[in-house]
């Protein structure tokens, strides 16, 4: 099953925008697919603004968010994996979602547990 938050992401942005109020992205900067400006990390994070205006190219994938900004005047092309977003809010007033990063979805099926078979038993019925 895939993940559900790529599907939030995208649906909280666009709530975001179409109420005119700035999106920011907490991102986990600790997260080695990650290409971020280095020299804005603080303590393993990063706050991102996205609103149109500020970025160009935005990409809203289920696996990640790509798109292309200027920091400190140089242009970045900036990759962000979604297990690395670690909110999504309105800078105005804070509304959005914070995800929990120890209960990430993952792709694959939990293992098979290792328990021994289990012998039918029968009953005669009457």
């Amino acid at each position: 099953m895939t993940s559900l938050k790529p599907y939030l992401i995208r649906s909280i942005y666009q709530w975001i925008i179409d109420n005119e109020l700035t999106p920011y992205l907490l991102v986990d900067a600790e997260n080695s697919h990650a290409i971020l400006p280095q020299q804005l990390i603080e303590d393993g994070k990063i706050l991102l603004n996205v609103r149109p205006e500020a970025i160009q190219g935005l990409s809203l994938e289920n696996d990640g968010i790509e798109f292309n900004a200027r920091f400190s005047g140089k242009p970045m092309h900036i990759v962000v994996p979604i297990v690395a977003v670690m909110a999504i809010y309105a800078k105005e007033n804070g509304k959005g979602m914070i995800f929990d990063q120890e209960d990430e979805d993952s792709d694959e099926p939990p293992p098979p547990e290792n328990k021994p078979p289990v012998r039918p038993t029968l009953r005669v019925v009457k």
